[in-house]
């Protein structure tokens, strides 16, 4: 697996606050187009200390290259006449993989987001995947597990509109924030005295190479996630 010599993703015994760890949504024209599935937006927020780096996001719109049909889950704001000024994805590749390339990504229910990121840019190489629905089901928190849920149990939803300001639910930095600020509230909740980043990805881990919700991080190596920290 390709790593980031430049990225620290912290050594195993390391707080996983000290891991080199980046939020991460995108907004898509859905499942239903398959293999032509386009991102249509996309936001990236490293977190520090285990708090979001605002003043390090970085969102865009993304042109598809083409029309895309209005269907309920795509926001209002996402419209043909606003992707068409936007950036191609080629365009906006380098910035992605020099944001994203051996650090972990961060994420509600990350493997969907994963799968189309790696559908449309196969080249990039996150150190692995940390899925705070994962995390959440693991701490039993009730029937609810929706991002949107989780941040309104957890109190979280004015601050997320304090730092994602002038974006909102279901647009790619509002849940980006969303996740960034939910991982530390579920880790409190689980660790109160903390955790190392090995313990963390035990749990809320994913498969990278066949992400999916339901997959555990076995495949996943020391080596691949600690290899690039020295």
């Amino acid at each position: 697996m390709m790593t980031n010599p430049g990225a620290r993703t912290g050594g195993p015994s390391e707080e996983w606050t000290s891991a080199s760890l980046v939020a991460l949504d995108l907004e898509g024209s859905g499942a239903q187009d398959h293999e032509d599935e386009a991102i249509l937006e996309i936001a990236v927020v490293p977190l520090a200390a285990g708090r979001p780096d605002t003043a390090a996001a970085y969102t865009t719109l993304i042109n598809p290259g083409r029309r895309i049909p209005r269907r309920p889950w795509i926001s209002p704001g996402l419209t043909n006449a606003a992707l068409a000024t936007a950036p191609v994805s080629a365009e906006v590749e380098p910035e992605l993989t020099r944001r994203i390339d051996g650090r972990i990504l961060v994420g509600h229910n990350i493997g969907v987001d994963w799968r189309l990121l790696h559908r449309r840019h196969p080249a990039i190489a996150p150190a692995a995947l940390i899925d705070t629905l994962r995390l959440a089901r693991h701490l039993k928190l009730g029937a609810k597990n929706s991002l949107s849920a989780l941040t309104t149990q957890f109190g979280l939803t004015a601050e997320i509109e304090r730092l994602a300001d002038g974006s909102q639910p279901h647009r790619a930095l509002w849940d980006t924030m969303a996740a960034a600020l939910l991982l530390p509230a579920l880790i409190a909740r689980a660790w109160p005295a903390g955790v190392t980043l090995t313990d963390l990805l035990g749990i809320a881990a994913i498969d990278l190479q066949t992400p999916s919700p339901g997959k555990t991080s076995e495949a996943i190596t020391q080596d691949a996630l600690f290899g690039a920290a020295e």
